[in-house]
């Protein structure tokens, strides 16, 4: 770990000093084709999606404020990172677990959900998340920023 990493980890950030108003905080959305998608959505609604070449298979929709939910298109595939294909059922949600995330996840299994995804941070500074398929088999999947 180095000192930079150190320091990042040792900040107390903004976001953490009360909970977030929004329940809903991230959603992905599988495409079979990022770039026809991206522009598809682009148009529709008169905005730039968000690249960046750490994520080659994201899209991501810009927030409208601080406290808005957003969310992503992810490109499909054997190499997709959402590990779905694009369906009626294929969106994933994020819930806000602000300081909780790892109780959540841990009641979650407790009561009979399967952990699909085991914590993990995202890059630069965007938090934490994690994925459980819930009793009915939706995959849920869960941020918080702590």
């Amino acid at each position: 770990m180095t000192a930079a990493t150190m320091e990042m980890t040792t900040k107390t950030l903004p976001e953490t000093a009360r909970r977030r108003t929004n329940n809903l905080v991230w959603f992905e959305l599988p495409v079979s084709d990022l770039i026809r998608a991206t522009h598809f959505y682009e148009r529709v609604f008169d905005t730039r999606l968000k690249t960046d070449e750490r994520f080659p298979s994201l899209a991501i929709f810009p927030r409208s404020a601080e406290e808005a939910a957003t969310g992503a298109l992810v490109q499909a595939g054997p190499e997709s990172i959402l590990g779905a294909s694009p369906s009626t059922d294929g969106t994933v949600i994020y819930l806000n677990c602000d300081g909780d995330l790892d109780g959540v996840l841990h009641r979650a299994q407790s009561l009979g959900a399967i952990v699909l995804q085991e914590v993990a941070q995202l890059p630069g500074g965007m938090g934490w998340i994690a994925q459980f398929r819930d009793l009915d088999g939706n995959r849920v999947g869960l941020h918080a920023i702590f």
